[in-house]
């Protein structure tokens, strides 16, 4: 038997998030999760383990799955790949799981998926990315490139300009959308003008100097993907540089309220985001989520679209495994495409050809007091289209199928 990395077991982390499971079938059912509480990407990853949670205790309420409570085993990855590769092989090998919700950047997708593949397990991914990827043993419930980068990209350049100066953290998820974006824009007449990319450890010199040459052209704007801990210095960096967000904001299908709580409110303000989730959604079910997720963990500032898509992940699965009433992996996989369920953000639902998610794309502005105010959406969900060939085709398939985008 392997021995359990030191990580695994932390004992600072929620009691209920590290609930070991016995052997007997009448005992709870073993539900992995892998987000990080330390590291580049803690801010958001706490949020979705508090999600996690969240949901299982409202799964738990309303009786469990098949007359059995679920307890969810976790550990922290430190934001670090290699970490969630080993947290995926312990708990697939050793602890008994076959569910994992869990990984925020592809590159911890890449690293667990082949664990998960190779053990007959399910994983649950809640993270926009970047596409051109498909596995029987993955639900995918984040943003295709279809449902938020060409919707932004329409914005921008409709009001707001032509010429883009690209950043982004060094991995694939940017890399891969910054293609969508030079192709989209040329193609709409536009140009980017330059194209950078920092480490996801702290760059604060690369940082500044990326933010100095962003300050020499008055003409460009930003798109950013940057992810983790290099956010925040680059939208306080912007702002004292005496950029004005509400003439050249910064353009980002990755900031979110979860890094926005962490901001002071002026240097996130003026700025826009693309995501199927906001804050400021006012439908019954969203006010549920917000006031539960309140009550729960005592304040709902730093939920964000990848949060609520670890909630909705969580009730789909349950859902699932009611109407399949078995627990087998395969089983629940074909249950759950083509089952709705009235999300926070609408109704939502998984494709059956992709095992991606019908999503609702909106584009969010940030006002003066730090929530999103939303300033363009889909009339219906949108149906992901993660093998996109060209940004023309997709919007050009919106339009047809979609009745186009709503734009006020």
């Amino acid at each position: 038997m392997a021995a359990v990395p030191a990580w695994t077991m932390l004992p600072d982390l929620d009691e209920a998030y590290h609930m070991m499971i016995r052997s007997q079938s009448s005992d709870p059912i073993a539900i992995g999760t892998l987000f990080s509480e330390t590291g580049g990407t803690a801010r958001v990853e706490s949020s979705l383990k508090r999600a996690a949670i969240l949901a299982v205790e409202q799964i738990n309420a309303e009786g469990g799955l098949l007359g059995r409570d679920l307890q969810i085993l976790g550990c922290d990855p430190q934001s670090v790949p290699r970490l969630y590769k080993l947290g995926a092989a312990e708990m697939l090998a050793e602890q008994g799981v076959r569910y994992i919700f869990g990984c925020y950047t592809s590159a911890c997708r890449k690293a667990v998926l082949p664990e998960v593949e190779r053990h007959g397990g399910l994983l649950f991914f809640p993270t926009f990315y970047e596409g051109f990827e498909f596995s029987q043993n993955c639900i995918y419930s984040g943003c295709a490139p279809n449902q938020n980068i060409t919707l932004m990209l329409q914005h921008m350049l409709k009001s707001h300009g032509r010429r883009f100066y690209l950043v982004g953290s060094n991995y694939v998820f940017p890399y891969e959308t910054n293609r969508i974006v030079r192709d989209y824009v040329s193609m709409n007449g536009g140009a980017v003008v330059e194209e950078r990319y920092v480490p996801m450890a702290p760059a604060n010199e690369q940082i500044e100097r990326i933010l100095d040459e962003i300050a020499a052209h008055p003409d460009v704007l930003v798109i950013s993907t940057l992810v983790g801990d290099n956010i925040l210095p680059f939208y306080r960096g912007y702002r004292r540089r005496g950029i004005d967000p509400w003439q050249r904001p910064i353009a980002s299908p990755v900031t979110s309220e979860a890094e926005i709580a962490g901001m002071d409110l002026l240097d996130a303000a003026g700025h826009i985001s693309s995501a199927p989730y906001f804050q400021s959604i006012a439908s019954p079910q969203n006010r549920a989520f917000l006031a539960a997720y309140a009550q729960r963990f005592g304040s709902s500032l730093d939920v964000c679209s990848t949060t609520e898509a670890v909630y909705l992940q969580m009730h789909l699965f349950a859902a699932a495994v009611r109407r399949c009433g078995s627990l087998e992996p395969e089983a629940v996989r074909r249950a759950l495409p083509d089952q709705p369920f009235l999300a926070p953000q609408g109704l939502v639902g998984i494709d059956r050809a992709t095992q991606h998610t019908r999503l609702w794309p909106r584009i969010g502005r940030v006002t003066p007091e730090g929530q999103f105010r939303i300033l363009a959406a889909a009339p219906a969900a949108v149906a992901p289209d993660p093998y996109m060939i060209t940004p023309e085709d997709e919007m050009r398939s919106l339009s047809v199928a979609q009745g186009g985008i709503a734009m006020p």
